[in-house]
């Protein structure tokens, strides 16, 4: 997803660092793109036709056709269209379409696209479009700058990792890693007649974004105060040796586990625990599951929460918006993100909102799910909005997964890491 992806985003799973070539086909890509958007733009006399592309899951999609539906009614004339594709096609078909001149006039999902939107100057500076007392009515974390600009206002915080439990098997949910292994263990059973194996845990513990709240439990984290890489420190040694002996020492997470496989494990009772992000609760309370969630461990041994990286959802303008059309696409997010409407999404998706007065609502103090999710997301880190953080996925994966492997100690993987690191950021900036 992605992890925004997974993240990332992760709208349904985490964000997954896309492909560093992008760059060189985009001659390619927008020859094509002009062909094929060729004579859409809108003509005078004609409704006004407003235009967004996400990445959301389905029952967000339909709380959102609804909140549509009613500003329309508000202003006749005016047809908004809301469009999905998959994290990856909307970061990089909403690249060429715009610099093609064309494009949603909207474009929506987490902040860390705002990084590449912004090196292409595809989308708006917004500090001149919403005023600062509209913007003091979120929270700080809604609002994403970059470069001294404000490029999205968010009406969704999380794409967030937190611990999920199964209140059949785990009827508390560790407050430590220490108590995490303890219940993981009792829980883990080999597999026996007609019933497939046991395990305390299950995540998609090989995927770099998945790794992050055990780096941050260590003392570490992926940039300096600077934006440069920080993958060779003994956080990074101590959090890779830690996953590997959850499963190697501790056996109990499975030997192989990507997203699939542990989200499956989870729904068929065969896992006590999953790491895994906001966009999956509803889906495991429609499989029937009484779930828990709960912030992820303290690390023990060095006093620190397991903080994941979150990321802001929200709205970008497109660059290539006329000023006519432009009006009403602001009015039109002042109305998404408006407090009725962000009550609306709170109360039927549980997602986190940005408003404050309704993240200060009876509602939110009062749900567990909610009153936990802002625990976990107090305790994590923004996600950086820098185009460098896909390059650092890109780089960590590798030396991640030969840790798992057996054929790296952790420490030439930290090194291995941050050397890929550095050069792939290299050859983008080329």
């Amino acid at each position: 997803m992605t992890p925004a992806g997974p993240p990332v985003s992760p709208g349904a799973q985490a964000p997954r660092p896309g492909s560093l070539a992008l760059a060189r086909l985009l001659p390619a890509l927008l020859v094509a793109s002009a062909l094929l958007l060729a004579g859409c733009a809108h003509r005078a006399g004609e409704t006004v036709r407003i235009t967004i592309w996400h990445q959301d899951r389905i029952d967000i999609r339909v709380v959102l056709e609804k909140q549509i539906g009613r500003f329309m009614a508000l202003h006749p004339g005016v047809k908004v269209e809301q469009l999905f594709k998959e994290t990856e096609e909307l970061r990089s078909g909403f690249i060429i379409a715009a610099l093609a001149g064309q494009g949603p006039d909207i474009v929506y999902g987490p902040s860390d696209q705002v990084g590449p939107f912004e090196t292409m100057q595809i989308i708006l500076p917004l500090e001149g479009i919403f005023d600062s007392a509209w913007c003091a009515s979120y929270d700080p974390l809604a609002m994403t700058w970059y470069k001294g600009h404000l490029y999205q206002v968010a009406d969704k915080l999380g794409n967030h990792l937190t611990l999920v439990y199964n209140r059949k098997l785990v009827p508390v949910p560790p407050a430590t890693d220490e108590e995490m292994i303890t219940i993981g263990k009792r829980l883990t059973a080999p597999a026996g007649a007609g019933n497939g194996a046991r395990y305390g845990l299950a995540w998609n513990y090989t995927e770099p974004f998945f790794f992050i709240p055990f780096l941050t439990g260590f003392g570490g984290w992926i940039m300096d105060g600077e934006g440069r890489p920080s993958l060779d420190t003994r956080a990074t040694v101590d959090a890779l040796r830690f996953i590997k002996d959850l499963r190697d020492v501790h056996r109990i997470i499975p030997n192989e586990a990507d997203y699939e496989i542990a989200d499956i494990l989870f729904k068929d009772g065969n896992a006590g625990m999953i790491i895994n992000g906001d966009w999956s609760w509803a889906g495991y309370r429609n499989a029937g599951l009484d779930i828990g969630v709960a912030p992820l461990p303290k690390i023990a041994s060095t006093g620190l929460w397991c903080g994941t990286m979150v990321s802001p959802k929200g709205f970008s303008i497109n660059a290539n918006v006329t000023e006519e059309k432009k009006k009403l696409v602001i009015e039109l997010i002042r109305y998404l993100m408006s407090e009725e409407n962000q009550m609306e999404s709170t109360r039927e998706l549980y997602t986190m909102p940005t408003h404050m007065r309704v993240r200060g609502s009876e509602f939110v103090r009062n749900n567990e799910i909610l009153r936990n999710s802002q625990i976990q997301i107090d305790h994590g880190r923004a996600m950086p909005v820098s185009p460098d953080l896909r390059a650092i996925w890109d780089a960590m994966r590798p030396s991640y997964q030969a840790v798992l492997a057996g054929t790296k100690t952790a420490e030439q993987a930290a090194h291995d890491m941050q050397e890929l690191a550095l050069q792939r950021i290299a050859e983008m900036n080329e």
